[in-house]
């Protein structure tokens, strides 16, 4: 089922959930600074224009400058059902990263144990046990004499998890001040990671259901022969 508020595609809705697909740029929820422009807010007024009673729930984020997939609860009782689960309920969490440089190797599992700056900042320990368990799996799809684009599946979600482990490999993402990209110009003009795909259990049927969104168009300027 494929709807459309004024500013965010909707992927699919029913009683229950409701998936869109965020562009790059839109915070996830509200912050001091911006209340309005927000994903959370679009989507709640989308709702109660339809009943004024009608609210929705967070349940997942995406960073301000990551596009892509993100779910929303229609009730309380459904925000509870997935939030609590989120681990054992989202069995499948997709994101494509474009990266400076030619990652090798192809194919790899990234562990670490991921931990918090004062400044807020994440960052790695090797140390079994030293932070929060962080595994993320990449394949190469793509390269160039400059940038890789990579397949990424989740086993955990943390925290700029992604953005983290490509600043450890020595591939940070592209356009990204945050972890490693500081100071170097960026032709995307925007940070190159979206999450694809988001697979979780229904709520309430049990029905496992895969959610996707194409990979953007800005990122196919930059990768030849990229298709969506």
């Amino acid at each position: 089922m494929k709807n459309k508020t004024q500013k965010l595609p909707i992927i699919y809705e029913d009683k229950d959930i409701i998936v869109i697909d965020k562009p790059a740029g839109m915070l996830s929820v509200s912050t001091d600074k911006e209340t309005q422009n927000t994903a959370y807010r679009i989507i709640n007024d989308y709702v109660k224009r339809k009943h004024k009673s009608n609210r929705i729930w967070i349940v997942h984020r995406l960073d301000r400058d990551t596009s892509g997939v993100m779910l929303f609860a229609k009730s309380e009782r459904v925000k509870l059902a997935l939030q609590d689960n989120w681990e054992e309920v989202a069995v499948g969490r997709e994101y494509v990263a474009l990266v400076r440089g030619r990652v090798k190797p192809m194919e790899q599992k990234i562990t670490s144990w991921l931990k918090q700056t004062k400044s807020l900042l994440m960052y790695s320990s090797n140390k079994e046990g030293d932070g929060k368990l962080a595994i993320t799996n990449y394949k190469v799809r793509q390269t160039t004499a400059k940038y890789s684009l990579l397949d990424i599946s989740l086993e955990t979600g943390r925290k700029n998890q992604i953005r983290v482990h490509m600043k450890d490999i020595g591939h940070p993402v592209l356009g990204d001040k945050k972890y490693g990209g500081d100071g170097i110009t960026n032709p995307l003009g925007r940070l190159g990671l979206h999450a694809s795909a988001l697979t979780v259990k229904h709520p309430t049927t049990g029905e496992e259901m895969r959610f996707e969104s194409n990979v953007p168009k800005c990122f196919m300027k930059i990768m030849p022969n990229l298709s969506s």
